[in-house]
């Protein structure tokens, strides 16, 4: 007897994953100086019942925990098993970087610069090639997570191409904190899904080598939102829902510190400032210089600086300057 053909099966990395299945490949991406393999999970789950396919990532910069930490949260709490469709969750993409809690590639280069990627090229070109040859075409809606570099804090925040009307929508029902709207930067992820006619949001939060249990929180609830919009979320959840709606910013600005020295923030993030106020204190060691930071114009802090020093033109606050509700 002639076996039964089955319909919608996803194929991905070479393996095929049969519609209501629940199964982990890894990506062999390269290996150590010991010939050990160095290789990513990716955690597929589908729904017996066709629908989207969503691609969720993070750690694209190794260094980035909150991401990785709101990966993890939707995989342990089931979150990715759809109702319908499919979910591929990727927690860690730079394992390299994670394993040193380091923001590049061991070729020293940023991943998210070097999209898409080339076959010969380097080692982070050579990733970025494979994942985008690879596993980003099987993908309808791409979700992506990273924290502010280095010491900046960022307030939770979704970035988003002003271009693309629909990502706009979609980012309304993510419901962040905030949306910002920025340009899509060359070499990055968000640059290759949109000329790959994906969809993708970006979501900010945080800072780098540190994890918030507020910014995580953030994360996965957004990404229940988009879920549900998608029809794809366990009706057992209760979708969140926020008090009001995201602040979307047009435009804004780094206040950068004039001079050098120990910097004393005065105010929380995600706050509304207004023209005047008192942000930080930059002081010498000796006690001898103390210069007040103020805020040159009103809006909300999405971004703050939590090292303890700072030299001459050092980005510390990156305020909102043109909301688009305003």
């Amino acid at each position: 007897m002639a076996k039964r053909k089955v319909e919608n099966i996803l194929n991905i990395l070479g393996k095929e994953v049969l519609p209501g299945t629940s199964t982990t490949i890894n990506f062999n991406i390269a290996k150590l100086y010991t010939s050990t393999k160095v290789e990513i999970p990716i955690i597929i789950e589908r729904s017996k019942v066709p629908g989207p396919i969503v691609l969720i990532t993070a750690g694209i910069h190794g260094d980035e925990i909150n991401g990785v930490e709101v990966v993890r949260q939707i995989i342990a709490k089931k979150i990715n098993k759809p109702v319908k469709g499919s979910i591929i969750c990727i927690p860690v993409l730079n394992v390299f970087g994670f394993l040193n809690m380091d923001r590049f590639f061991p070729d020293g280069r940023d991943l998210n610069r070097v999209f898409p990627g080339t076959k010969k090229g380097s080692l982070a070109s050579r990733f970025a090639y494979q994942f985008v040859n690879e596993i980003l075409p099987v993908a309808d809606f791409c979700l992506d997570f990273h924290t502010g570099g280095a010491s900046r804090f960022n307030a939770p925040h979704i970035r988003v191409d002003p271009k693309n009307e629909r990502l706009v929508e979609m980012a309304k029902k993510f419901n962040a904190p905030f949306t910002l709207l920025s340009k899509n930067l060359d070499g990055s992820y968000r640059a290759a899904c949109a000329k790959k006619g994906k969809d993708i949001l970006l979501f900010e939060g945080g800072k780098s080598q540190n994890s918030s249990k507020e910014i995580a929180i953030e994360g996965v609830k957004g990404t229940m939102r988009i879920l549900h919009h998608l029809e794809m979320l366990d009706t057992k959840f209760e979708v969140p829902i926020r008090a009001s709606d995201s602040i979307i910013i047009k435009n804004s600005f780094w206040v950068r510190a004039k001079y050098s020295g120990l910097l004393h923030i005065k105010i929380p993030i995600s706050k509304h400032v207004v023209k005047g106020e008192i942000l930080a204190t930059i002081t010498d060691p000796y006690g001898k210089l103390r210069h007040v930071v103020k805020s040159t114009n009103d809006g909300y802090v999405i971004n703050l600086n939590e090292a303890p020093i700072v030299y001459q033109g050092d980005a510390i606050f990156h305020i909102t300057k043109e909301l688009v509700n305003e």
